[in-house]
């Protein structure tokens, strides 16, 4: 039986780049599905989706009645490909900031690897396109601060360009994961390597997106600042 990959798209108000990048993430390898999780999106987005999936049977989708953040989407489809039995599964943006052709390195590294990362930050090289320096200055200093914290030495924890193992998803207790901005990363990783699992992680150009708007806010840098304190408390208790 064919091992089938999932690549988990939330998406909110990103109608320009779902009609492109569909495609492209479907013809990387012929055992990847795509599941879109719309948040209600008001620009058509979820409409959008829904035209593509009558279409061709590797397309899924999953409405949800707002906007609820981008962990809670990533634990629904998570849920949904534990459900469904898929192999690997990967957390991947629609804004073109994840280079689609990248999805084969992470196939490829995934066969000796649980949980693999792309990083925009590996070996001290930097590899992001068209951010501002404000931007790119507290993305490095956040993966510092992180790294510090929790102790976990990734390069790139906040990165949110990831293939999981489908036995590293069902070894998380996903009811018990509070993070929903971008610190989500932080934890799911910080979990899968409390509960020792082989993380890698390999080189990605990351681009800062042409067309919609971040979804950036200062909520989410605040909620990364003390988040990563909560799960340093709960390993030195081993309550994680």
């Amino acid at each position: 039986m064919t091992e089938r990959a999932l690549v988990i798209v939330p998406t909110y108000n990103e109608l320009s780049n779902l009609r492109q990048i569909v495609p492209q993430i479907l013809a990387q390898d012929e055992r990847i599905e795509i599941l879109v999780v719309d948040d209600h999106s008001p620009d058509g987005t979820g409409e959008l989706a829904d035209e593509l999936a009558k279409d061709d049977p590797k397309i899924h989708v999953i409405h949800r009645e707002g906007k609820q953040g981008l962990g809670t989407a990533y634990i629904a489809g998570f849920r949904w490909a534990l459900d469904r039995d898929y192999e690997y599964i990967f957390e991947m943006d629609a804004d073109y900031s994840h280079d689609p052709k990248h999805l084969p390195e992470f196939l490829e590294a995934a066969q000796d690897a649980d949980l693999v990362l792309g990083s925009r930050y590996l070996d001290g090289r930097v590899t992001v396109v068209n951010w501002p320096m404000t931007r790119l200055i507290l993305s490095y200093v956040a993966n510092i601060y992180a790294r510090l914290v929790t102790g976990n030495k990734l390069c790139d924890a906040t990165g949110g360009y990831k293939c999981f193992h489908k036995r590293v998803l069902e070894a998380i207790e996903l009811e018990s994961v509070r993070s929903n901005g971008y610190s989500f990363q932080i934890e799911m990783s910080f979990r899968a390597k409390r509960k020792g699992f082989r993380i890698t992680e390999i080189p990605i150009v990351f681009v800062d997106r042409t067309d919609g708007d971040s979804k950036m806010s200062g909520a989410i840098v605040r909620e990364a600042i003390w988040m990563v304190w909560r799960l340093r408390l709960q390993a030195i208790f081993r309550r994680l």
